[in-house]
């Protein structure tokens, strides 16, 4: 008979039966057998208790019921783990969990199954190649990551995405939004990669697509030349070349400042590009320093003038000069105020001179923190620089044989009247200027003028009646004789202007003069659809050493108290005059005269006092010196100027955008029934979507349009997009050449048209 063991439990221990307990102290559980300790495990460890409470029933130490009740557990979770035991042993419960696969679609996975499934592939040949669950596959295609062909679609391209999909992939990438190059950013950051490569992808319905259709027109204007030698290398994933052509395509989608970048798809506009995405606003303003640093933005904007003047010497014969003022409203510094034209006010501001030709094509400009006038800019900075960049000039004797013969002709506004300056120009360098008369004297008889057809710039014929006669202008010490044409209106006022270009008829001046509006439009345009007058950066800089004399603030307060003195002594004057001329009745009574006798008294005591005041002032405003130089000034007079490295690098941008434009519009002009309507054409045309299909094989790069609002924009884009491809141009960057055509039956096949 076997001898029975006494019930020996320690204290505190949780009975599982006569011989087995367990006890929990510092989350730690340790099992008895009697008092013995035979093993214990963390209070977390669920694999510990599982294995040895499947070994306690195996062994025979216990009932699966007892395991139940003393600690809570399941049934069918005991169960499991005495059959699990009973398969695997001990080793089974610390095995790692067996899986097919990745169990997260990541970036790559995901694009990887999108394209098998473009391709026709049934989800499960896409979950056995890519070694997924198929629930997952299931759930990706439930939640809009991963989309399938509907019927009758056909597979298309590999690698081929849509818009959503490439969202929907953009949003989930594990660098950042749209990163989808890992490999290739991590190279650069650690610097084993100098930029990334552009490498276009299939894609559909890119979002501003269009804008592809200006590469063309932006490389025949030179966007992308002179880049290496210029400007300094970018380190990192951007290069220069792509950082160029990101402000480029940024100018002509009306994406006006950096700042408003971070509101467009970073994606979408780096498929553009052939990136992945295109750089936030941060790290682009970075970019846009390393390169404005120095010289460089006017270096380059000074090669590129250089090249536009010799690409169309005809039209350089007349150009055209006007101020803008573009205003700050800032606090960072005290800029002085300048009169400002469209607004009739004089607000604190900045002026740029603009040199453009007939059509308002732009050369260049120069900025003016210290600006004197029209006129002071053109003999300092403009006509020394025309005089070595205009091409095609004749030669000192070509212009001693014809002593009419001019190099070339300035236009100008009524700011730039002056005789003595029309004498310099003529007699030192033979320029000739073409400006209104600022002092026209008695109208004209009508029976003078005669309708004459004048043909604009832009070959439009108009008709005006003009006359002309010789006139002298200016003192007869620094005065000239000159060629005066007046245009008579319809209302009957005459229009003068002055011409020194004496070997050309009164036409040819009629049409310069009056085609100065294309300048103007050019500015308001810029304006509206380039932003030329925002901020490119809030920073501030010192003026350099300059030797331009700058207004004295002592004068300008003298001058400005001397102008309110002045103009209350007209208006006391005035008021004396009126009490002297209209003196009271005779028959008025006695208190009447008093008060009027009163009332001329004290005007005129006022009117000494002002006048005795105004002589003061006017003597001390004579006596302080109407400019000083820059050092001369006080430290609290003298200001900084707006920093320009920037600004340069984006208005030379903008300006290449804007002649790339114009080009385009010319070209769609001719296909229009309205001309008007063909740069609002050319830029829906760069706001488009289109689909971008790389052929490796053949080195092509096509270009598909989406179809545009109407049958007619059509035609004229389907004639613009064949003569791109008469130009058979490269994306700068790669070997594939650029095939345009648009996604719309053409007139043949179209029965609405």
């Amino acid at each position: 008979m076997p001898q029975a063991l006494l019930p020996l439990i320690p204290d505190g221990a949780t009975t599982i039966n006569n011989r087995i307990s367990v006890v929990k102290e510092d989350s730690q559980w340790t099992y008895f057998c009697g008092i013995a300790p035979i093993f214990m495990h963390p209070e977390e460890d669920r694999a510990s208790f599982r294995m040895f409470t499947a070994q306690l029933v195996c062994q025979g130490a216990c009932r699966q019921s007892q395991i139940i009740r003393a600690f809570g557990v399941s049934a069918n979770s005991v169960r499991r783990s005495v059959a699990k035991y009973k398969r695997e042993g001990v080793a089974g419960f610390f095995q790692p969990r067996k899986t097919r696969g990745a169990t997260v679609l990541t970036a790559d996975v995901l694009t990887q199954a999108q394209t098998l499934l473009s391709q026709g592939r049934s989800r499960r040949q896409v979950a056995d190649e890519l070694d997924v669950r198929s629930d997952t596959l299931r759930k990706a295609i439930n939640q809009g990551r991963l989309h399938e062909p509907m019927p009758g679609d056909s597979a298309g391209p590999p690698n081929v995405t849509d818009q959503s999909t490439r969202s929907k992939l953009d949003a989930i990438a594990e660098m950042g939004v749209a990163c989808t190059r890992p490999g290739e950013r991590v190279l650069a950051a650690m610097g084993m990669l100098q930029g990334a490569p552009t490498r276009f992808e299939h894609c559909r319905d890119v979002s501003f697509g269009g804008v592809l259709c200006a590469l063309p027109a932006l490389i025949a204007n030179g966007l992308f030349e002179h880049l290496q030698k210029i400007f300094p290398a970018l380190g990192g994933y951007y290069t220069t070349l792509q950082v160029i052509t990101l402000l480029a395509y940024m100018a002509l989608c009306r994406i006006k400042t950096v700042e408003q970048l971070q509101y467009e798809s970073p994606g979408e506009l780096g498929k553009l590009m052939g990136l992945d995405r295109v750089p936030e606003v941060r790290c682009l303003r970075n970019k846009l320093s390393q390169l404005s640093a120095g010289n460089a933005p006017e270096e380059w904007a000074g090669q590129l003038s250089r090249q536009w003047l010799d690409a169309d010497p005809e039209r350089t014969g007349t150009l055209y000069v006007d101020g803008h003022v573009r205003l700050y409203h800032g606090n960072q510094t005290e800029l002085p105020r300048r009169y400002v034209s469209r607004q009739r006010l004089c607000l604190r501001g900045t002026t740029d001179y603009w040199v453009n030709d007939a059509l308002g094509l732009p050369f260049f400009a120069v900025e003016r923190p210290i600006d004197h006038g029209l006129l002071e800019a053109l003999q300092s900075d403009i006509v020394p620089r025309l005089l070595e960049d205009v091409p095609n000039q004749p030669t000192q004797e070509e212009l001693d044989a014809d002593p009419y013969r001019c190099r070339f002709a300035i236009v100008f506004d009524r700011e730039g009247y002056s005789p003595v300056f029309f004498q310099e120009m003529w007699q030192q360098h033979r320029i000739a200027c073409i400006t209104y008369h600022k002092f026209p004297k008695d109208d004209w008889p009508e029976e003078e003028f005669v309708e004459t057809h004048v043909i604009l710039p832009r070959g439009e014929t108009i008709s005006m009646k003009l006359a002309e006669r010789g006139s002298r202008v200016g003192d007869n010490k620094l005065g000239l004789w000159v060629r005066e044409v007046r245009k008579l209106g319809a209302s009957g006022h005459q229009t003068s202007l002055l011409s020194t270009s004496y070997g050309q008829l009164a036409v040819a001046d009629a049409a310069g003069l009056f085609s100065r509006w294309s300048q103007e439009n050019f500015f308001r345009y810029m304006m509206e659809h380039y932003a030329i007058d925002l901020l490119s950066e809030y920073g501030t800089e010192e003026i350099p050493g300059t030797h331009r004399p700058v207004v004295n603030p002592r004068w300008r307060e003298l001058d400005r108290h001397y102008r309110s003195l002045r103009t209350k002594l007209q208006r006391r004057q005035a008021e004396f005059a009126a009490h002297t001329m209209h003196p009271v009745d005779e028959d008025a009574d006695e208190q009447t005269v008093k008060e009027w006798v009163r009332e001329k008294s004290e005007l005129r005591e006022i009117i000494e006092g002002l006048e005795h005041e105004l002589e003061a002032v006017k003597s001390r405003r004579k006596a302080t010196p109407h400019h000083l130089e820059w050092d001369q000034l006080e430290s609290a007079d003298q200001f900084e100027q707006l920093a320009p490295s920037r600004k340069r690098l984006t208005d030379t941008v903008k300006m290449i955008a804007y002649r790339a434009e114009t080009a385009m519009a010319s070209l769609v002009r001719s296909n229009l029934a309205r001309e008007d309507d063909a740069r609002s054409l050319v830029r829906d045309l760069f706001r488009s979507p289109a689909d971008i299909e790389p052929d490796a094989e053949t080195g092509r790069l096509r270009i598909a349009i989406h179809t545009l609002s109407n049958p007619r924009a059509n035609r004229a884009v389907r004639a613009l997009l064949d003569a791109l491809n008469a130009t058979e141009q490269r994306h700068p960057g790669t070997n594939l050449k650029l095939v345009y055509r648009l996604l719309a039956p053409s007139d043949d096949q179209n029965p609405a048209t």
